[in-house]
């Protein structure tokens, strides 16, 4: 699927204030450092003149006054760093802010051939769009592993907690070289779904495409696309995005009302995404009998030898805590 002309424009603007705000914190840091550290504008005024000063020589026919400047520019710049930490301020204190560096907050990067191509925070942004993942992405902002607690999960229930968030932290930390799946299931409320939300969290922080459903809604959108005419000609694109984002996460699977339809869809996601090496995470309220009889054997078959299975266990968390 594609952006309205709408859509796009709103996230461009949002690059722009994106671009706006650091420019502005850049300015107030590098007034700052001019206001406090004596010396440190005069040197950065210094690289102009010297700039100009070999330009001059050089078309004089001076063969060595690039690497005279070259020189003097690295001297200049040793000198800035060293104020700055003398000054109790990080080195790159002025250097350019980015909340991606990827892009430099353009939302394009140089891909080959010379063509530009959507970065990775554009594309999750198109998701988060396209898909009405906002609602998830505020959800899942709260549900990360610095508020990750062991207190609910008491006795012979803290083992198998604790073995699945380190699946988890595993799961992110090698995460670009060691592709893998994860299967969280187990009673209500012990866990899985904040698991699966932390790991989200996670890998969209660090550059990721991610998408995020309920098992209800992404086979309500298969559906939808599938069997409204007016809406089929964004089933391929839809496909696309579910089978190549870099994490798919399937929360609640089970919630759904399984037919012919629902399993060859479930197998042809796991299947594909397998294929091309993209992780996906699944949480179910269900047992392993209950998922054995509720799905296809081949769906079975593929879910045990290609997941790594975490059970939970225990009394629901959000009981507790009320």
């Amino acid at each position: 699927m594609a952006l309205t002309n709408s859509q796009y424009e709103a996230i461009m603007r949002g690059y722009e204030r994106t671009q706006d705000t650091n420019r502005s914190l850049l300015a107030s840091r590098q007034e700052k450092v001019y206001r406090e550290l004596s010396g440190y504008e005069e040197l950065a005024d210094s690289v102009s003149t010297l700039s100009v000063a070999a330009a001059k020589m050089v078309l004089s026919g001076d063969d060595g006054a690039l690497s005279r400047l070259r020189d003097s520019l690295k001297e200049i710049s040793r000198k800035q760093k060293e104020l700055l930490v003398g000054a109790g301020y990080p080195e790159n204190y002025l250097e350019p802010v980015y909340d991606c560096p990827d892009c430099q907050d353009t939302g394009y990067t140089d891909g080959s051939g010379g063509r530009k191509e959507k970065c990775h925070c554009f594309r999750q942004q198109e998701i988060s769009v396209l898909y009405d993942q906002s609602n998830i992405r505020e959800t899942i902002s709260r549900e990360n592993f610095s508020t990750l607690s062991y207190d609910y999960h008491k006795g012979e229930d803290l083992i198998p907690f604790k073995a699945a968030v380190s699946a988890s932290l595993n799961f992110v930390q090698k995460f670009k070289e060691d592709y893998h799946n994860l299967f969280f299931y187990g009673t209500v409320g012990t866990g899985k779904s904040f698991l699966s939300g932390c790991i989200a969290n996670e890998l969209i922080k660090r550059g990721y495409s991610v998408i995020y459903f309920s098992a209800l809604n992404l086979f309500e959108c298969l559906a939808y696309y599938s069997f409204d005419s007016k809406e089929k000609a964004k089933l391929h694109s839809f496909y696309e995005d579910i089978y190549g984002c870099d994490l798919l996460v399937i929360d609640d699977l089970g919630t759904e009302t399984t037919n012919a339809f629902i399993n060859s869809q479930l197998f042809a996601c796991i299947n594909e995404r397998q294929l091309r090496r993209n992780a996906t995470v699944i949480s179910t309220n269900l047992n392993l009998e209950e998922l054995q009889e509720r799905y296809s054997d081949r769906i079975f078959s593929r879910l045990t030898s290609s997941f790594t299975f975490c059970k939970l266990t225990g009394a629901d968390i959000r009981i507790s805590m009320l």
